[in-house]
C-alpha cells in the first residue's frame, strides 16, 4: 500500500504565499505522476497541477503564473508553491500519486489540507 501525507495548509491573507508538501511512503516501487487537486465548498474537485517523473508539468489556467509544482524524486515528495493567493483559491487541497508496484498500478489520495485565503 502507498500512503500520502500532506502538510503546509493554513490561513493566509490575499496576496500571500503558502507551500504545500506531500510525502509518499509504503510500497511505492515506481512513482509516476504526482499532483494536486482542490475542492471548494459546493464545487467539484478540480486539477490544480501535475508533474511527471521527467519534470513536465501542467497547470489549471486559474493558477498559471502563480503556483509552481515541483518534486523531489529521492524523497518521493511533491510540493506546491502558491504565490499571490486569492480568496477563490480557498479550498481543501488533495495530493494524488499514481505509480506501479509489484501489486499492480495504484492511484492514491492524501487526506487533504485546508487552504483559506482571507483578510
Amino acid at each position: 500500500q502507498v500512503q500520502l501525507v500532506e502538510s503546509g495548509g493554513g490561513l493566509v491573507q490575499p496576496g500571500g504565499s503558502l507551500r504545500l508538501s506531500c510525502a509518499a511512503s509504503g510500497s511505492i516501487f515506481s512513482l509516476n505522476a504526482m499532483g494536486w487537486n482542490r475542492q471548494a465548498p459546493g464545487k467539484q474537485r478540480e486539477l490544480v497541477a501535475v508533474i511527471r517523473p521527467g519534470g513536465s508539468t501542467n497547470y489549471a489556467d486559474s493558477v498559471k503564473g502563480r503556483f509552481t509544482i515541483s518534486r523531489d524524486n529521492a524523497k518521493n515528495t511533491v510540493y506546491l508553491q502558491m504565490n499571490s493567493l486569492k480568496p477563490e483559491d480557498t479550498a481543501v487541497y488533495y495530493c494524488n500519486a499514481k505509480g506501479d508496484s509489484p501489486s499492480g498500478w495504484y492511484d492514491v489520495w492524501g487526506q487533504g489540507t485546508q487552504v483559506t485565503v482571507s483578510s
